[in-house]
């Protein structure tokens, strides 16, 4: 079998990439910081190229694809540290009018855990809650799998919330405090679920790829006792473990695409969350005392891999369903 990525697919990763940097570089990100809400004109734009309707059928409007070819899309918004509801937009196109086209902007949020946190409460139409219910086996044969209770569509405007301080300055945050469950949706949730683990895995994976590219380059630039600091075995080495992890959660990452398994979206997703955070940290180590200042975007990367990682599954609740199926 080839494992390998297609042209077309090799073309589409690219056209995202291309895309990305010319609508949303490093002064644009530098910008968001102070305003966070996500580019309505841009968004409109990510919609007309099809970002969010890449997965409906070229009948109803869409580009006709699959899961990995979304998965890669989201890699690059990663990569990028694009703002916004991305994952929640993607899943609920062609379920919600307008956000197909990126006219309208959904929230999604994750029910039955505390605090429950809406992201970008102030740019949302409409926010759709999940809520979880008992636990069930999973049908694949894995482990312990949460079944939600039901999916719960909402107007921004009839939602309580309460502010709610968020890590990453990229990303607002509110407390939901009340939502009225009077409108429910038809949707197959632990599908529903599941992608939403592996899309957001997806972006975790570009930010740790992207942590990789910033501190090869820092490496070989900076200089000290004459030489580059690249040089250097310390460096190397933690250079090359960012690699290493980057490259694990991708085989993860896109494996799991392919297989849609339950189990193998809770392994990417934890590998992933590790590979974004830990190597953000080591970019950091690597920048020195810039990599905590405002100078560098590495801080950024670090704060949006902590949000991310407690978002649609956490390492714990991974941990422990990745042993139950070890031992079952």
């Amino acid at each position: 079998m080839d494992f390998q990525l297609t042209e077309d697919q090799r073309a589409l990763r690219r056209a995202a990439r291309e895309l990305l940097a010319k609508r949303f570089g490093p002064e644009r990100l530098r910008e968001a910081v102070a305003d966070a809400a996500p580019d309505r004109a841009l968004w409109r734009e990510l919609g007309a190229a099809g970002f969010f309707a890449l997965r409906l059928p070229e009948e109803a409007g869409g580009v006709g694809l699959g899961l990995p070819e979304a998965m890669l899309v989201l890699e690059e918004t990663g990569r990028a540290l694009l703002p916004g509801p991305l994952v929640a937009c993607h899943l609920l196109a062609g379920v919600v009018d307008g956000v197909a086209s990126g006219e309208k902007i959904v929230g999604l949020c994750e029910g039955g855990r505390e605090p429950v946190l809406w992201e970008h409460p102030a740019a949302c139409d409409e926010l759709i809650l999940v809520e979880r219910g008992t636990e069930c086996r999973d049908g694949a044969g894995g482990g312990a799998q949460g079944r939600v209770a039901g999916v719960y569509r909402s107007a921004a405007e009839r939602v309580s919330c309460a502010p709610f301080a968020s890590v990453d300055p990229l990303t607002p945050l509110a407390r939901v405090t009340g939502l009225p469950r009077t409108e429910t949706l038809a949707l197959d949730v632990p599908r529903l679920r599941r992608e939403a683990a592996l899309l957001t895995a997806a972006q975790q994976l570009g930010s740790a790829a992207r942590t990789v590219e910033l501190a090869v380059a820092h490496a070989r630039r900076r200089e000290q006792f004459g030489a580059p600091v690249g040089s250097f075995q310390a460096v190397k080495h933690l250079c090359a473990q960012m690699l290493v992890r980057a490259e694990m959660a991708r085989c993860a990452v896109y494996a799991a695409s392919v297989t849609e398994g339950d189990l193998d979206v809770t392994g990417a997703k934890l590998l992933a969350d590790e590979a974004a955070v830990r190597n953000a940290r080591d970019c950091v180590q690597v920048h020195g005392g810039m990599g905590f200042t405002w100078e560098a975007d590495v801080h950024l990367h670090l704060k949006r891999a902590w949000l991310r990682a407690e978002c649609w599954g956490v390492a714990g609740e991974a941990e422990e369903l990745l042993a139950a199926d070890l031992i079952a």
